[in-house]
């Protein structure tokens, strides 16, 4: 049994993505495994935010239950392709994704917030 409908019951292996703006930071949230599998889904959807050239954006990742390392490989060509354009951010809170981005440094790379209230209170302020 295959389900591709996108309903509440995924495969344990997909991703989402949605988009949203907030004022004028857009939000992009990513739910479910990120991995070798998922990570150019993630890839493109990034690109697809960036095309817009949003003063902010940050990555909603509270809903990843497994970060690999494309997705973290995925997090730096995003941050490398805005440039000073863009100012990115990352929400990761929990072992499948914060833990990760310290333990790689990755939270030198972008600003990481535990919620996403804190981080857009910090490009709102």
């Amino acid at each position: 049994m295959t389900n591709t409908s996108g309903d509440a019951h995924p495969l344990s292996d997909t991703m989402t993505t949605a988009v949203a703006v907030h004022d004028s930071t857009t939000v992009l949230t990513v739910a479910g495994e990120v991995d070798l599998a998922t990570a150019p889904a993630l890839e493109t959807a990034i690109e697809g935010v960036l095309a817009d050239q949003p003063r902010a954006l940050i990555i909603d990742l509270t809903g990843v239950s497994f970060l690999a390392s494309a997705g973290m490989a995925a997090l730096v060509a995003a941050h490398q392709r805005a440039g000073d354009a863009t100012t990115i951010a990352v929400v990761a809170d929990g072992p499948a994704t914060s833990r990760q981005l310290k333990m790689t440094s990755l939270d030198q790379v972008f600003s990481l917030y535990s919620t996403l209230d804190d981080a857009l209170a910090a490009f709102t302020s």
